[in-house]
């Protein structure tokens, strides 16, 4: 059997599909725990459908509190993927993403709902990078890149359901209902195979290849597992180290194009508005609903996140993150010039309710082409194998401060100054991040890792001349080959 010929195409593909879709499940629920805030604060603040009343300041380090457990969580993930094993690992977040519902359905104090928001945070941390490792380890290059797309999509995903949920739903209800996606999430992941590159990294070589066998059925597993523990003894080889990630010239080029990528992202004030939609949308004083405007709202995120993640290949990560920034610029400054004339002038806008809807419906359809799914595509791009893992735990650290103090920006501006400042400060970090993406983010379409790693070190020049160079002898040489 371990001879059995290589097909085309690899074989079947439609275990991966499925291990993909039910890990994938731990990514909607923890899209679901962040969108929490957005129908839920409503309630919380006015006190309609919930017990509690808290105050502004409260809600906001409630919206906030995942992101604060999320550094935790990123810390600890990697010692616990590598010593219990992906499988049980996704199988393991189920856990305290099912109590943190409980807490939140039951809850009678708002610190209750701090502590159930902080270990949803905790399991967040962990699952952002168990999924996308497992479904990278399982998937054949092939379905690769849809697949790893796949956790971007989920997660806005999570967002649209809890809005759908939370908007009809009290709080308690709400928080039952989702509890039992976690149910579903082990129920349906825990018949799937471990992660055969795992198995081996763990010495279980027969393990391995029942695996293998399960996801790709038509190759040739000894040859594939061969290829499997030559690349782990190449990573045991060559281990880098966490400051490797700023002394060497080309990882901290890297880090200041990552950083600066999703400190733009951020400070654009999407997961802020993700938090605040509707009551961002409440203040717009529209005919149309909160609660409908901000399901509209995500599911146009969802299909312009799904379809950035199809096209990405074709028209490259710059253009795509050029006309990303440039419409969002324009969206957030409408937005910010519509609630200045409602709030600070005596000017009738009766007649203009759709704008604050409609920039907003904008803002959201510009963001989804590149900014939101694009800094964590070159995250996997820019980064050698020796430091991507403290790569990634580091940037999962950074996202969720920087998260963190954009929403809590949108929060004082809204409460001091009116929330026209909050978009006009948005938009004046998005001309920044425009002006980043210009001067400072290279382009890696169509680049091999390894021609990526050449241009971080500056000599992609030295290289294409050298490319050019041999072209002209090969040309010379074919030609002297014809006239004789």
């Amino acid at each position: 059997m371990d001879s059995m010929k290589i097909s085309p195409d690899g074989g079947s593909a439609t275990l991966q599909y499925i291990a993909a879709a039910a890990a994938n499940l731990a990514i909607v629920t923890d899209g679901m725990h962040y969108g929490w805030p957005s129908p839920s604060l409503p309630q919380l603040l006015n006190n309609t459908n919930s017990t509690l009343n808290i105050t502004s300041d409260e809600g906001a380090l409630m919206a906030v509190m995942p992101l604060l457990g999320a550094v935790v969580g990123a810390l600890t993930a990697a010692n616990i993927v590598d010593y219990f094993g992906r499988k049980k690992t996704i199988i393991f977040t189920t856990v305290p993403f099912f109590l943190a519902w409980l807490m939140v359905a039951f809850a009678k104090t708002v610190t209750f709902l701090y502590v159930a928001r902080f270990i949803a945070g905790i399991a967040d941390g962990v699952t952002f990078t168990v999924v996308p490792m497992y479904t990278g380890e399982i998937a054949e290059p092939r379905v690769r890149g849809l697949l790893g797309s796949s956790c971007s999509v989920c997660w806005i995903l999570g967002f649209l359901l809890i809005n759908l949920i939370g908007s009809y739903m009290s709080i308690t209800n709400a928080a039952l209902v989702s509890s039992s996606l976690c149910i579903i999430t082990f129920l349906t992941f825990i018949w799937m195979p471990e992660s055969p590159y795992y198995l081996l990294m763990r010495n279980k070589v027969e393990k391995a290849k029942e695996s293998l066998r399960k996801f790709r059925p038509n190759i040739n597993v000894d040859e594939e597992i061969f290829k499997m523990r030559s690349s782990i003894q190449s990573s045991n080889k060559v281990r880098g180290k966490f400051f490797d990630l700023f002394t060497i010239p080309s990882n901290r080029k890297a880090v200041i194009i990552v950083a600066g990528l999703r400190g733009f992202q951020q400070f654009s004030g999407t997961t802020a508005i993700t938090f605040y939609a509707q009551e961002i949308f409440a203040q717009a004083g529209s005919q149309i609903s909160a609660k409908t405007a901000s399901i509209i709202y995500f599911a146009v995120m969802l299909l312009m996140t799904m379809l950035s993640s199809s096209i990405v290949d074709k028209a490259g990560r710059k253009p795509l993150l050029l006309i990303s920034m440039t419409g969002s610029i324009v969206a957030l400054f409408i937005e910010g010039t519509y609630f200045y004339i409602e709030k600070e002038t005596s000017i009738d806008v009766s007649n203009m309710e759709y704008i604050p809807i409609g920039s907003l419906l904008l803002f959201v359809i510009f963001f989804s082409v590149g900014m939101q799914s694009i800094p964590i595509c070159l995250l996997g791009e820019l980064f050698p194998t020796t430091v991507k893992a403290y790569a990634l735990c580091l940037a999962d650290v950074y996202f969720s401060i920087i998260a963190t103090a954009a929403s809590k920006f949108l929060q004082v501006m809204m409460d001091t100054y009116g929330i026209h400042m909050a978009f006009y400060g948005f938009s004046i970090f998005s001309v920044m991040g425009l002006i980043f993406i210009i001067f400072v983010v290279p382009e890696t379409k169509g680049k091999s890792l390894e021609e990526i790693q050449q241009y971080l070190r500056g000599d992609v020049e030295v290289e294409m001349r050298s490319i050019k160079v041999n072209g002209e002898k090969e040309r010379e040489a074919e030609d002297s080959l014809l006239k004789s």
